[in-house]
């Protein structure tokens, strides 16, 4: 067991690892990793391409003996969600990730470790740095706001390519072979906002909703774990029926592609309400608490009274329609795949609410592995909208990854795994976006896998990342690429 960083960077994934968790790259914040990557390929005298979007190729000859192999692409993205706990004083803009070691677990300090999608990154600056490990030529492609748009992966050139196979290592559990992926699309509901003058005599105070799990809304989707933004707005409707309540603000969620674990409003009472106000709340502190006790036992609301300066709330038609938004867009599971049992086939994930002086944003993220299910849901989010005299803003359209029961690199991975571990790997198809889609589009014929160490919580503070899986997936790795030879 390695008891301290030190000892852990002495593995070539881990060094990379420690070395790119020094570097901030959130989405949207890529370019000092961008061309870190580049420095690094050309330090090595390899070829690098770094295109506007600050995608970085890194291509590297074949080993001896595997000049005839045909040209393998691998494939990851740079750039990490950045959630961290209230309270936390990291700047994901600036400050280096604070790496520790629990047991044979490595996580960041209160913050995501980015092992979702670093991993890959330190894989492949291993594979390009050693000089003793057999492979056929190598086309590395490392993108950009996958976590946010995959703006990246659809900018990329595929006339950069000579593979017709590619290995993607954004997978997160160890001992499984990825096969198909969700599409997916961003959906944003814009209400206007129209203000009046906020009451004398209303106290102003927040309710904030806390400790809920979270997770990857595509991966934990289907684990039931609780929706702040749906949680607030079920506690905000019942206030507005039984009394004078003025909303001043609200907001939840922090990424489109996790599901959010806190949410705030910032409400006006009468005084002669505070006590029955505070006895409601508790209420509902006591209701969570029940229904959550398995997927979210942690959940609590904080009511404490605000210092606002603002002389404004919303008008009645706004709060309204903002609760009323809350209420009626989807969360959730939408429909079970009837080809891959446990596989979900379409969810929804109302991820983020924001406010400016102007508008209200409520954020989903729709994913589906059926593509005319995918736009269903968008048809059914513009009816929302249009009932509620909402626009509807569409972006991030992003596509599935079939299934292709023929793939000869899905054999390879088998028949290494068997000859490897003398057992199965496990198929698996995943309802989440990967790149392997993007790039399937680009790329007629393009043969494609995906795989990647045990990677828990991810999109959450308490995301870590499995020491030993990674060595494993790491070794496993390393022999598949080794039988490639004769492919």
């Amino acid at each position: 067991m390695y008891r301290t960083l030190e000892e852990l960077t002495d593995h070539p994934v881990f060094h990379y690892f420690a070395e790119i968790s020094k570097i901030p790259r959130g989405s949207g914040n890529e370019k000092a990793i961008s061309d870190y990557l580049v420095r690094f390929a050309k330090e090595r005298g390899l070829e690098a391409i770094q295109d506007e979007a600050l995608n970085v190729i890194i291509k590297k000859p074949a080993a001896p003996g595997y000049e005839s192999a045909p040209a393998i692409i691998i494939q990851g993205h740079m750039d990490m969600v950045c959630e961290k706990n209230k309270g936390t004083l990291h700047d994901f803009e600036n400050d280096p990730l604070q790496l520790r070691i629990i047991g044979d677990m490595l996580y960041a300090t209160d913050t995501t470790l980015g092992a979702d999608n670093g991993i890959a990154v330190a894989y492949a600056l291993a594979l390009l740095d050693a000089n003793d490990i057999p492979h056929p030529a190598l086309e590395i492609v490392i993108t950009t706001e996958e976590e946010t748009t995959m703006n990246g992966a659809l900018a990329v050139d595929a006339a950069h390519f000579k593979g017709k196979m590619l290995i993607n290592i954004d997978s997160e559990e160890d001992g499984k072979l990825l096969v198909s992926s969700a599409g997916g699309i961003r959906v944003r509901q814009i209400l206007p906002i129209t203000w009046e003058a906020a009451p004398n005599d209303a106290v102003p105070y927040s309710i904030r909703i806390k400790g809920l799990k979270g997770g990857h809304s595509g991966i934990s989707i289907d684990k039931e774990r609780g929706n702040a933004n749906k949680l607030l707005g079920r506690i905000l409707q019942d206030l507005m029926m039984e009394f004078p309540c003025f909303i001043e603000q609200m907001s939840g969620g922090l990424k489109g592609n996790a599901i959010p674990r806190e949410a705030e409003a910032m409400v006006r009472f009468h005084v002669e309400d505070e006590q029955k106000v505070k006895e409601k709340i508790q209420q509902w502190d006591e209701t969570f608490k029940n229904e959550r006790q398995s997927s979210d036992p942690e959940v609590s609301i904080k009511f404490d009274r605000s210092f606002s300066v603002s002389d404004t709330v919303f008008s009645k038609e706004t709060a309204a329609k903002a609760i009323s938004s809350l209420l009626i867009i989807p969360h959730g599971v939408q429909g079970m795949s009837m080809g891959i049992k446990g596989l979900v086939e379409s969810s929804t994930n109302l991820g983020v609410v924001t406010a400016n002086e102007a508008e209200l944003t409520f954020e989903s993220e729709i994913r589906s592995s059926i593509k005319s299910i995918k736009y269903h849901m968008v048809t059914q989010a513009k009816a929302i909208a249009d009932m509620l005299g909402c626009d509807l803003l569409i972006d991030a359209d992003y596509p599935e990854w079939p299934y292709n029961p023929d793939s000869k690199l899905k054999k390879l991975f088998e028949a290494a795994y068997q000859d490897k571990y003398d057992a199965e790997i496990e198929i698996i198809a995943v309802h989440a976006g990967i790149e392997c889609g993007v790039f399937i589009d680009k790329i007629p014929g393009l043969d494609a896998v995906a795989i990647g160490p045990d990677i828990f919580s991810v999109h959450t503070p308490d995301e870590h990342l499995s020491i030993p899986s990674t060595i494993n997936n790491w070794e496993y790795f390393l022999y598949t690429l080794k039988r490639m030879k004769d492919l």
